[in-house]
Formats: structure tokens, sequence, C-alpha cells
């Protein structure tokens, strides 16, 4: 099959490049030269593991291939994924779909025959109807379908998720786009993976009504993290508790400073936008945006609390900016937020992360980047682990205790016991476990 795929962000490279794993012609389109320029020379504009090296060997294989030229990409396509961004609309949250629509015009413009649209973006209910209709009205001669195929690619595990799906969701209105669409996912075949075909707009709610849920297993978890710290419980106990119920599962249980990155924030803001146009307002995920936004910056008065609330002037190390590890994604990060509440008490940060560094500088002001975590922790009066990255998992807890002016260890993610911070000197507190009683 010949594929193009319109973006080349964290959806459209990675989706692109597996296509191309699998043995379509996959042709990225991209506006931003320097973007291709770079593909081209072999540099990613987004951290992903694994993604260089898979597209390095599907370029040399013949297989993938990239241009800003949309009408050259297009060309022959047996289908078009339209894989731009749907960010949240200043002022009102609603998802922006200029990029979608301005895509489905541009690409029904350049079509010179029959082809299947599909749209990987993240959208609204509704949308693909919008898409359907400026594709036929540019193109009103030429075969055009329209499907939806949504992602459900993790950051920092996305090839293996997007080779090794729960199940791939697609949603058409005709038998043509039923058929390329099986055709373009007949490689997973071989893993078993569930192809679930329904119609266009119930595809579209399950992408939003999966990443609603997810976020309110989290938001749930975190609140009953408080309620640990204040009865005595481990929230740590409680989640494997829980988590042992096939009904629950254990995953997305982890107490921490609440969600961010590109996917959550903005699909629960647009879900909520929608069901408030509809009729039918969804008080849960209501109360899960506000908690979680209320949640990070309630992280930063933790540490204000763990340094007896006297913080002007001293210097606090952060460990971990980016929203989750194994990506270089700050958006909607929760580091933000915290990093913001202590400097509004007058501390000064010194930071480190090892893939975010270059993302969070326009983001946060009169932040000290380093290097390495001994080097952040060096004289410092307070540490704190914000983001689980693997490095900050084996830390040598005696150094870094003898590293800090002050040894003051205060644990977002729950990385390490409480008894062995203790047994290395360190003024130990953590998310909903005993250390945590204040």
């Amino acid at each position: 099959m010949r594929i193009a795929m319109i973006g080349t962000g964290y959806v459209g490279l990675v989706s692109g490049a597996c296509f191309s794993d699998f043995g379509h012609e996959v042709v990225c389109v991209d506006k931003d030269a320097a973007k291709i320029d770079a593909l081209h020379n072999g540099v990613m504009p987004i951290y992903e593991p694994g993604l260089d090296a898979l597209v390095a060997h599907n370029v040399a294989g013949g297989r993938l291939s990239f241009t800003t030229d949309l009408a050259e990409g297009v060309a022959g396509a047996d289908a078009v994924f339209i894989a731009v961004g749907t960010p949240s609309r200043r002022g009102d949250g609603h998802a922006d779909l200029s990029y979608v629509h301005a895509a489905a015009e541009e690409i029904a413009g350049a079509l010179t025959g029959p082809c299947v649209i599909v749209t990987k973006s993240t959208v609204p209910v509704g949308t693909g109807d919008e898409v359907e209709r400026i594709a036929r009205d540019a193109a009103p001669d030429i075969g055009i379908s329209v499907a939806s195929n949504p992602e459900f690619l993790r950051e920092g595990a996305a090839i293996d998720d997007f080779k090794h799906p729960d199940r791939v969701v697609v949603g058409v209105e005709d038998e043509r786009a039923r058929a390329v669409l099986e055709a373009v996912y007949r490689p997973l075949n071989l893993n078993k993976a569930p192809l679930m075909f329904t119609r266009r707009r119930t595809a579209e709610l399950i992408k939003y009504a999966a990443n609603a849920f997810l976020a309110t297993k989290i938001t749930f978890i975190n609140e009953i993290a408080d309620l640990c710290e204040i009865v005595g419980a481990d929230v740590q106990d409680v989640s494997r508790g829980i988590g042992l119920d096939n009904r629950i599962g254990p995953k997305f249980l982890h107490a921490g400073p609440g969600y961010g990155g590109s996917c959550f924030p903005k699909d629960t803001l647009a879900l909520l936008k929608t069901a408030e146009d509809k009729g039918a307002p969804l008080r849960i995920v209501e109360a899960v945006v506000g908690v979680n936004d209320a949640r990070k910056r309630a992280m930063g008065r933790k540490v204000f609390r763990a340094m007896d609330r006297d913080v002007r002037g001293k210097t606090i190390a952060i460990l971990g900016l980016t929203f989750k590890p194994n990506t270089d994604d700050m958006r909607d990060a929760p580091s933000i937020a915290i990093i913001q509440a202590l400097q509004d008490e007058g501390a000064k940060i010194r930071a480190y992360d090892p893939e975010g560094t270059e993302q969070a500088r326009p983001l946060l002001d009169d932040v000290e980047f380093v290097d390495g975590p001994y080097q952040a922790a060096k004289g410092a009066d307070a540490l704190v682990i914000v983001t689980e990255w693997d490095e900050f998992r084996a830390l040598d807890l005696k150094r870094m205790a003898a590293t800090l002016a002050t040894p003051l260890l205060v644990d977002l993610r729950n990385i390490y016991s409480i008894e062995e911070a203790r047994a290395a000197g360190l003024d130990y507190h953590c998310i909903g476990r005993a250390a945590g009683i204040e």
C-alpha cells in the first residue's frame, strides 16, 4: 500500500515509520522545511526511544521518505492520514480543528484519483463529517472516503504500542474505506491484534472516552493518596490491593503529582466542551480536570511544608522536568506548576532532566539547568523527584545526603522505600505513605 502521512509530529512520525516497517511505502509530509531537512539528515524532531534507528532503517530500505510538497506526497496514495495538531483553542478550550480542516482541503485538492482520507489526529465527535464535506467540496469528482483511526500510543513506548496494540479502532462509513484500512493493518494479523470497526463518530468518541477514563484513574488514586497520608495508610498497598481486581486493573494507579502531556489535559477539556455543547455535561470528567489542575500546584506547597515553610532564598534541586520519563515532552508537565509555586515563595531552582532541558528552557524562567542529579543536588537545601526517569531509580542516597546542604528528599513518585531513604540519612517525604504524614 502507498500511504501519505500529513504531519511529522509525535503521532505522524511514529505511525509513518511503523507503517513503513510493515513494508508499506510511506511519505511523510510537513510544511516545516527545517523539520524535513533535519529528518533527511537523520535528526528526529522528538525524543522517542528507538525512533531514530527505525526511521534510518526504513529510509535506507526505500520505504520511508519525507517532503514538504503535499501534492508529491499524496500522489498515488491509497490512504492519506491526517496527523496534525489539535491543541486547545485559546479562549474556550475547544479543540482547534483549523489544521485538520486545512489539511483536508489541501489533500483533496491535490488528489488525482480515489483515496481514503483518515483522521488520526484526536478530534471531537463529528469532525469526520466536516472533513468529508470539505474534501468533497474541494474535489467533487474524485471518489473520496473518510475514516477515523485514533491513536493510542504512550510516549516513551510508542513503537511497541503501534506494533503490539491492545486494539486498532477504525471508524468507517463505507465498504471501500473498510477494505483499504484492513489492508493497511493486515500486517498486525500475525500479532492477532483486534481490528475493531465501528461507525466514524463512535471511533472519534472512543479516543476521548479512553483518555478521560485513564485520567480519572490517575486522579482517583492521587486523591486516595491524600487520604492515606491523613489516616496512616499506604497508597502503594492500596493501589496493589485494588489493582489485583481484574475489574479495575493495576495500570494508571500510581500516585504522583498529577497528569500532564500532550493528550490528557487537552482531550479531557475538549470532551467537556463537546458534552456541554450537546447538553450532556460530564460531571465526573469535570471534577477530574479541576482536581488535577489543583494538585500540581499543591505539590509545590508539599515541598514548602517539608521545608518548614522556609524556602525564601534557598536552593531546591528538581530531578525530572518532562511530564513522564522517556520523552522530551514538556506540555502541561507537573514540574512547571511545582517550580512556579516554589519560585512564588522565593525559592531558587536548579534542575536536571535527561532529555527535556531544551524544551523546558523557554517555559521556565530563572531556573539553573545542570547536567546530572548530583550536580543538581550540590549544596541544595532540598531535592525533589518530579519525573521517574530510570537513572533516578538507583541514586546513591548516602552520597546524595552528603551532597545536599540539608539532607531533605521529597519523592513525588515514590521511587524509594522509606526505610532505605532514612537509613541513608535523608529526611524523606513521599506521596500517600507514612513518611508523607504532615
